[in-house]
């Protein structure tokens, strides 16, 4: 009889280790834009599929410029998900659900909407999904373009009127409408993705 000879706890380990692998979720690479809003305000980021929804929330506000005041929901598949109390009947809340395990349903239908009442309505696209690169930081902004509407302002469709309207003002004209809304001045174009990844860093650190 011939007795083989090994390691049967580093063989179990490394078993262990690419079980691990299997089951460790992808890293997402979403398109966010702004409902209605001409131009096209949009984002896009990359994000750990371990994301809860409440902190895809927290992400969203600062890549977007939002404050956080108003209420928000998602709408994945279909079902929405927010922060009301866990439990109660219809209701799903937010950080019990992470990005992975809504993979299909986020590919079907991802919506998110912060301040129903003047409908900030957000179109979410999964654009790729792939396994976590090595070193890497997330979540990160990659790309992106115009600066985010002044809360302010009310709705999408009430900023594109304000920005038409300062496009046909002189510099009078322009002061006059800016006070109207309350506001001192508006930069439109305005978009740096790195000062928007230096804020992710400083409001969230890693997620």
């Amino acid at each position: 009889m011939t007795i083989i000879k090994g390691n049967f706890k580093e063989v179990k380990r490394q078993r262990k280790r690419v079980g691990e692998e299997k089951r460790s979720p992808p890293h997402y690479q979403l398109h966010i834009s702004l409902a209605f809003s001409d131009p096209l305000i949009w984002r896009r980021i990359a994000v750990s599929g371990a994301m809860t929804l409440i902190q895809l929330h927290d992400v969203l506000q600062v890549c977007m410029g939002w404050s956080g005041m108003y209420n928000h929901q998602f709408y994945v598949g279909k079902i929405f998900y927010n922060t009301t109390a866990a439990g109660q009947k219809g209701l799903y809340h937010e950080a019990d659900y992470d990005l992975h395990g809504l993979d299909e349903a986020m590919k079907w239908c991802f919506t998110y909407i912060y301040d129903a009442g003047d409908g900030w309505e957000h179109d979410i696209v999964v654009e790729d999904s792939h396994p976590a690169p090595e070193k890497q930081t997330y979540p990160r902004v990659l790309d992106g373009e115009w600066a985010p509407p002044p809360e302010e302002v009310g709705s999408v469709h009430e900023y594109t009127a304000l920005l038409h309207a300062l496009e046909n003002s002189d510099s009078g004209g322009r002061k006059v409408i800016l006070e109207q809304h309350g506001l001192r001045e508006l930069a439109p174009d305005d978009f740096d993705t790195g000062m928007l990844n230096d804020a992710l860093q400083r409001r969230l650190g890693k997620i």
